[in-house]
C-alpha cells in the first residue's frame, strides 16, 4: 500500500516540486497551503508522514507541530520541518516542539525524500518492511501473499489491502471511516457497510481451519487486528 505524505507549504512552486518527487518515489501526496486547513484535515485523516513549513498563513507550522504532539492521534506522527531559519536556536526550538527532522531551505529534494524514507524506517518499520508479521499471520509485500501458520490464505485485492493496513498498527481500533479513507481512498464514495462486508470476508479467509478469530469487533467503534 503506498505511503501517504501531507505537504504543508505555501510556496506553490515548491509544493509542485515536492508533489512530483514524492509521487515519483511511490508516495500518495496531499498538499495544503494553510496551517489552519492542515490542522482541520489532520483531525479527520492522519497520513504516514508530514512535511511542514515553519512559516504558514494562519496557524504557523511550529504551532501546528506543538498542537499535534499534544494529541494522542498525532503524537507519534513523523514530522519533517522545512524552514529558511537555519540558526542553531531555531533548530533547537523545532526539535523541542516535536519535529523529528529539520531541513533548511534551500535544500535538495532528493535528499529530503531519502531522509523521509529513513525517518519512516526508524519510526515505523512496519510501514517499510517487505514482510509483516502479526501473531501467526504473515504478509509478504514482495510476493503479495498472506500465510497463517505457514498455510496460504487466499484474499482478493481489497481484502489484501485491508489486512495490510490493519497489520501496520496491530491492536489499534479503526473506525469504518478510517478504514474507508485508508483502504478505498477518501475520494471514493462507498457506504460504511462495505467495510463490514469486507471485514466478514477477511475474517472468514483468516479463520479457515483455525478457531481463533484474529479480528476483534469493537461495538460502536470499529475493528482491530489482535496481536496474539
Amino acid at each position: 500500500m503506498p505511503l501517504r505524505v501531507m505537504v504543508v507549504e505555501d510556496d506553490e512552486a515548491l509544493v509542485e516540486l515536492l508533489r512530483y518527487n514524492f509521487a515519483a518515489a511511490g508516495f500518495v501526496v496531499e498538499t495544503v497551503m494553510h496551517g489552519d486547513e492542515a490542522e482541520a484535515r489532520l483531525k479527520e485523516n492522519v497520513p504516514d508522514l508530514l512535511i511542514l513549513d515553519w512559516m504558514l498563513p494562519g496557524l504557523s507550522g511550529i504551532e501546528l507541530c506543538r498542537r499535534l504532539r499534544q494529541k494522542p492521534k498525532t503524537q507519534t506522527l513523523p514530522v519533517i520541518m522545512l524552514t529558511a531559519r537555519g540558526e542553531e536556536p531555531d533548530k533547537l526550538r523545532g526539535f523541542e516542539t516535536g519535529a523529528d527532522d529539520y531541513v533548511v531551505k534551500p535544500f535538495s529534494v532528493n535528499e529530503l525524500v531519502a531522509r523521509a524514507s529513513r525517518l519512516l524506517q526508524r519510526t515505523n518499520p512496519q510501514l517499510m518492511a517487505e514482510v509483516i508479521n502479526v501473531g501467526d499471520i504473515e504478509l509478504d509485500r514482495a510476493a503479495m501473499v498472506v500465510r497463517r501458520r505457514g498455510q496460504m490464505v487466499h484474499l482478493g485485492p481489497t481484502d489484501y489491502r485491508l489486512l495490510e493496513f490493519m497489520m501496520q498498527a496491530p491492536g489499534r481500533v479503526f473506525t469504518r471511516e478510517q478504514l474507508l479513507n485508508n483502504v478505498w481512498g477518501d475520494d471514493v464514495y462507498i457506504d460504511d457497510r462495505t467495510v463490514d462486508v469486507h471485514i466478514g470476508r477477511l475474517r472468514k479467509a483468516l479463520l479457515q481451519a483455525w478457531k481463533s478469530d484474529p479480528i476483534r469487533t469493537v461495538r460502536g467503534a470499529g475493528y482491530s487486528l489482535n496481536t496474539g
